[in-house]
C-alpha cells in the first residue's frame, strides 16, 4: 500500500484537539480491522491533545448503519466533529457494491448538510490483506488519518470564522 501523498506526517503535532468533542462511529463488521482503525483514531486524537473523556465511541453493526448514526450525532449538537470508521471487503455477490455505495453516498449527504466536519474512514477493499495494510500504524492507519482530517477540518472552519 502506498502512503505517498498522505498529509498525516505534515500535520503531526500541529493541530490542537484539546477541548474538542469528537464522535467516532465504528462499524463492528470486520471488527479485527475496525478495532485497529479505532486504535489509530484514538492515537491521533491523543497525540494532538484530546482528553479521552471528550471522545465518544459509538458502535454500529456495519457500514450500512454509519450514515444514520452520523446524522443523529450531528443533529445532537454535542460534537465538534464526527469520524466514521468501517470496513467492507469484496465478496462473491453484489452486496459489496450496495453497501459501499450507500455508506459513501449516505455519509456524503450527511457531511454536506452538517455544520461540523463529518469524515469518511470506511475501507472498501478487495480482500482482507488490503484492509489489514490500511489498518497498520501511523500514516498506514486510515483511522489515524480520518481523525487527523477531522482536526484539520475543524481548524479550517475556525480559520474561515465558521463557528462550531
Amino acid at each position: 500500500m502506498s502512503t505517498e501523498g498522505s498529509f498525516v506526517d505534515g500535520l503531526r503535532g500541529t493541530l490542537d484537539a484539546s477541548g474538542l468533542r469528537v464522535a467516532v462511529i465504528v462499524a463492528r463488521f470486520n471488527a479485527d480491522i475496525t478495532e485497529r482503525l479505532l486504535t489509530g483514531a484514538r492515537e491521533a486524537l491523543a497525540e494532538h491533545g484530546s482528553d479521552p473523556s471528550d471522545v465518544t465511541i459509538v458502535r454500529v453493526p456495519g457500514a450500512w448503519e454509519l450514515p444514520q448514526t452520523a446524522a443523529r450525532a450531528v443533529r445532537s449538537g454535542a460534537f465538534d466533529a464526527v469520524v466514521t470508521l468501517g470496513c467492507v471487503i469484496r465478496g462473491e455477490t453484489p452486496h459489496f457494491e450496495f453497501v459501499c455505495q450507500e455508506a459513501s453516498s449516505g455519509l456524503g449527504a450527511v457531511a454536506r448538510a452538517a455544520d461540523v466536519p463529518v469524515v469518511f474512514g470506511v475501507l472498501t477493499t478487495d480482500d482482507h490483506a488490503q484492509a489489514a495494510a490500511r489498518a497498520g500504524s501511523g500514516k498506514n492507519n486510515k483511522g489515524y488519518e480520518a481523525a487527523t482530517a477531522a482536526l484539520e477540518m475543524i481548524a479550517v472552519h475556525r480559520a474561515l470564522g465558521w463557528t462550531l
